[in-house]
């Protein structure tokens, strides 16, 4: 069975380690997930397998059926509520909630939740070896014909319900991994059915701004023209720095390496994606980001609290904001991902990507 339900395959790929091709992976998934389509990740980054932990399911495990592995589910296919406008449940101070709870009543941007539509989400699978694994700190410790064997079986022996898209999350460089997932996906799509044949839509190739950065990625670019693999575009990954606190961007680590390179290799520039620190505090400890005075508010509170002997008094508007505080950090890691700034970067990023696959035009191949 392997890839016959995925309708589109794009490999996230880059000549060097450390650009985040792991933390993209997973935000392009949550921005596809949220434009209704269906989506897959499959991690053969065998040595370093991050998706499980960004994806919030390492203590799930792949059960294995008739004909293959089942991938584990992070989420299913649903419809997400509006999302809530929480500087106006601060701001009308609505300590009370629904049937008497001490939460506030929810309340969608000003308006009625009934009156507001709610939004179609794709379901969200993925596997990777570190599934497999006993625990986080387990070292792969492999030689290359094992780690080709694994990257096949992946290709091959994963029982995928029907996807509109797979994201293959890849290590860096261009080597045994490398070598295997290219010859088995044009193997498995030079069959003369449109199906097969459209099914490989293409790369996205991430980078960051660094002069060294850039360099070894124009490595990647070169090695999908040579192995006749498509270039859907370039994302510059830790393009400026967004602050927590007034939300403003700055240069980091410099800006426009990625563009320039595109533009040299004759490929899309897909854009830049800036660094956020809620977006590190979501997937590591699962919560909603915040901004401006959130987060000033926050760290006022956490140092008002160690200089506070007596913790359980507190009036009535600090109950509030602590409700709504403590109702921030629940949800599915998707409805969270709305809330960080990088959300409206992606999705950005999501419509090109989606208008270059499902036309058909990737650039290099």
């Amino acid at each position: 069975m392997g890839l016959d339900n995925v309708k589109h395959i794009v490999l996230i790929l880059s000549g060097k380690g450390g650009v985040g091709k792991s933390s993209l992976t997973t935000q392009l998934a949550l921005s596809l997930s949220l434009a209704g389509r269906s989506v897959g990740i499959l991690d053969i980054d065998l040595t370093g397998p991050s998706i499980p932990r960004l994806l919030g399911v390492e203590t799930a495990k792949i059960k294995q059926a008739p004909g293959g592995w089942l991938p584990v589910q992070v989420h299913p296919s649903q419809l997400l509520s509006p999302l809530v406008d929480l500087s106006q449940l601060k701001a009308e101070e609505t300590p009370l909630g629904v049937g008497g709870e001490d939460q506030p009543t929810p309340r969608t941007d000003g308006a009625d939740s009934a009156s507001t539509p709610l939004r179609p989400v794709g379901a969200l699978y993925a596997i990777s070896l570190g599934l497999l694994l006993p625990s986080r700190s387990s070292a792969v410790v492999w030689r290359g014909p094992k780690k080709t064997a694994m990257v096949r079986q992946f290709l091959t022996d994963v029982l995928w319900p029907p996807l509109d898209y797979l994201l293959v999350d890849t290590p860096p460089g261009t080597s045994d991994e490398h070598i295997s997932l290219a010859e088995t996906l044009l193997q498995q799509t030079s069959t003369p059915t449109p199906q097969a044949s459209s099914r490989l839509a293409g790369a996205v190739v991430v980078t960051t701004p660094q002069a060294v950065a850039v360099s070894d990625v124009r490595k990647e670019l070169s090695f999908c023209r040579k192995v006749g693999i498509g270039v859907l575009g370039v994302v510059e990954n830790m393009s400026g720095y967004v602050c927590e606190c007034c939300g403003k961007e700055s240069n980091l680590f410099g800006k426009g390496g990625g563009e320039v390179m595109a533009r040299e290799f004759e490929v899309n520039f897909l854009g830049g994606v800036p660094v956020d620190g809620q977006w590190g505090s979501l997937v590591e400890e699962g919560k909603r980001p915040r901004y401006g005075e959130d987060v000033v508010k926050d760290v006022v509170k956490v140092d008002d609290d160690e200089d506070d002997d007596d913790d359980d008094t507190v009036n009535g508007n600090d109950t509030a904001e602590n409700n709504v505080s403590a109702g921030m950090d629940v949800g599915l890691l998707v409805d969270k991902y709305r809330s960080c700034s990088l959300c409206v970067t992606f999705e950005g990023i999501t419509s090109q990507l989606i208008g270059l696959v499902e036309s058909g035009h990737a650039l290099g191949s």
